[in-house]
């Protein structure tokens, strides 16, 4: 057997040099490149580790420099492990979240992320495991039985144990216990036992902390401190505070999702008579139940609960074997880090996972589209387009009597036909900018319906954003639409299309329309029944006045054949002009609403897509953080 020692001797008890003791006066563990050969009865002291080393191995350090020496710290985490590519999707969440998400809902993810790449840095051969309890329930008696020496004090003052307090059973585990903030003067090695037992435990630092019940607050705030970091718990109960509100509320319940790692031991089962320990530990598996932790049993994964005495021994054995077990399959820490990242997920789970299927449909984009066409008016421009095709188209068509009186009704009263389109009134004027805005609103409810609120507030000030200047901004495209419109369409004039009050559309269509293949003819058919009626009337005239011989029928025929061929041309024309005037009315429709698309596709739907895009980002993110669970979270 190995007599206990403390980091601050050797193993003959001397005095460490004073350049390896840390300000307490004591020898902090290091980490050491050389792995313990079997046989060498290594102490934790670095001046004996050196000696022993010259002793064995009597070489000069220049021979020994092509050994192969295995890495001071091991990689923790396989590159094509589990782990590795949830916290790398954690780590594109939070950064693409910055934007959206204030700095306190992703300050546990966060944490996470940084106290996992700490841990990664650090040796993957140790599991750092922490026993905790309350005051009395012996957890530094158990801490002492495991280690097999009296490292931990114990007794009837409370709260005994003040600081955490490290028994580390092999060396390379500095960087953890540093990372603890245990200081070099509460670093322990174990009592050495048989063989089986110090192989099984190769690579435990078992960490006594002080009562989480304790009445100093320093002492719970250490508590909490080292259970941030550790690898895996085991919570020492007693069978009189095994249901303690506090133990279960504060503890147990909010690290559920912990169970792979935690173990809950019922201790002072020497004191109970008969089957009361068994009916304790199964009243103890119904709370942990409900508590929401999951219990190992029957192969499943889950807490391990089981009973000891600490002050007798009876089933640490047991402890020790399972705890062994527990060790060699060095899994504890990446345990660990997973439930952290499924805490993580689960607290930031409703700022990312939407109720339903949000997004913006095709019948979303074609109704905010027919409302900003109703708020421009291109129905109206529309209709307005064809009247002013078919007046057009009547006015080269009519008979030369028609077109003289309306010359004679335009000079006596002026505008009387060609009067320009007046502004519409205030009024309506701003209900048409208040249907923009309406449309706006309603295609941001749309989009934002079951979003979680900080992306529903995203998409809701994009869509808000993006209407300001919206009516200018329609204006413009369509007058630009009618600058640039060929000569084979319409040319839609916009005056006033947003203004500086609102939204409107005279409807009216300047320049020439085009004009059919057929309306030469008809003008020259026109102009014929003029020379007809022209031509009769003199020939009657000159019969009348005998300057030619009578015969009235044929100048009559004639003359009436141009009387009538005029107003029928005319309709002909009228009929004729129907569907090209039509055409004509749907394309400035079809400009203006297309116009009127582009502006709102610019300035809103791409804005509020964008963040929809955003979010279908980051929720994939979060699929790829919580699907991969390794812990069942």
């Amino acid at each position: 057997m190995t007599a206990v020692t403390d980091e601050g001797t050797g193993p003959a008890g001397s005095p460490a040099s004073h350049e390896d003791q840390d300000a307490d006066g004591a020898v902090p563990v290091r980490e050491t490149g050389r792995v313990p050969e079997p046989g060498r009865d290594w102490n934790d002291g670095l001046i004996a580790r050196r000696a022993l080393a010259k002793a064995v191995d009597p070489e000069p350090e220049a021979a020994r420099d092509d050994d192969v020496r295995p890495p001071q710290v091991e990689a923790y985490v396989p590159s094509g492990g589990p782990l590795r590519p949830r916290l790398d999707a954690l780590r594109e969440l939070v950064g693409l979240s910055r934007a959206r998400l204030d700095g306190d809902t992703l300050a546990e993810a966060g944490r996470v992320l940084d106290e996992a790449a700490a841990r990664q840095r650090l040796s993957s051969r140790h599991t750092v495991v922490a026993i905790a309890g309350a005051t009395g329930s012996g957890k530094s008696m158990l801490f002492n039985t495991l280690a097999g020496a009296q490292i931990s004090e114990t007794g009837l003052r409370r709260p005994t144990t003040a600081a955490p307090i490290a028994c580390s059973w092999t060396d390379g585990a500095a960087g953890l216990l540093d990372r603890l903030a245990i200081p070099g003067r509460l670093r322990r090695r174990p009592q050495q036992g048989g063989a089986d037992t110090d192989e099984a435990l190769q690579g435990l630092v078992l960490v006594d902390l002080p009562d989480h019940d304790s009445a100093a607050t320093e002492h719970r705030k250490q508590v909490d401190r080292v259970l941030a970091l550790v690898d895996a718990v085991i919570w020492v109960v007693d069978p009189e505070k095994y249901a303690d509100a506090a133990l279960h509320e504060r503890y147990l319940r909010p690290l559920a999702g912990h169970a792979e790692i935690t173990f809950v031991v019922l201790n002072q089962i020497d004191r109970l008579p008969g089957d009361a320990a068994d009916q304790i530990l199964d009243d103890l598996r119904r709370l942990l139940d409900e508590d929401g932790m999951a219990l190992g049993e029957h192969g499943e994964p889950g807490a391990t609960v089981m009973s000891l005495s600490a002050l007798t021994g009876e089933g640490v054995g047991e402890l020790r074997e399972v705890l062994g077990r527990f060790v060699q399959e060095r899994t504890a820490a990446a345990r660990r880090l997973s439930a952290d990242v499924d805490a993580a997920a689960a607290r930031l789970r409703p700022v990312y996972v939407a109720e339903g299927r949000p997004g913006l449909g095709e019948q979303t984009r074609e109704e905010f589209t027919d409302r900003l066409a109703e708020a421009v008016g291109a129905a109206a421009a529309g209709q307005a387009a064809e009247r002013e095709w078919r007046r057009n188209a009547g006015r080269a068509c009519c008979t030369p009597w028609l077109r003289l009186w309306r010359w004679y009704e335009s000079a006596r009263r002026p505008g009387s036909l060609e009067r320009p389109a007046q502004p519409e009134p205030p009024e309506e004027e701003l209900t048409a900018r208040q249907r923009v805005e309406q449309a706006v609103r309603t295609l941001a409810d749309e989009a934002a319906d079951g979003l979680p609120g900080p992306w529903a507030q995203a998409v809701r000030e994009a869509a808000v954003h993006g209407a300001d200047g919206l009516p200018e901004a329609l204006d413009a495209l369509v007058e630009r639409a009618g600058a640039e419109h060929t000569s084979g369409g319409p040319v839609v004039v916009a005056t006033g299309v947003a203004g500086a009050s609102g939204v409107a559309h005279s409807g009216r269509v300047g320049g020439k329309p085009p004009r059919p293949k057929w309306w030469p003819a008809a003008v020259l058919a026109q102009a014929a029944m003029t020379l007809l009626q022209i031509f009769g009337g003199l020939w009657l005239v000159g019969q009348i006045v005998g300057l030619l011989e009578p015969g009235y029928l044929t100048p009559a025929m004639v003359m009436l054949t141009g009387v009538v061929g005029g107003p029928l041309v005319e309709w002909s024309c009228a009929a004729a002009a129907r569907g090209p005037a039509r055409r004509y009315g749907q394309e400035a429709d079809r400009q203006l609403r297309e116009a009127a698309a582009a502006c709102g596709r610019a300035r809103v739907l791409d804005p509020v897509a964008a963040e929809l895009v955003r979010y279908r980002e980051v929720r994939e993110r979060y699929a790829a953080v919580t699907e991969i669970s390794t812990t069942g979270g």
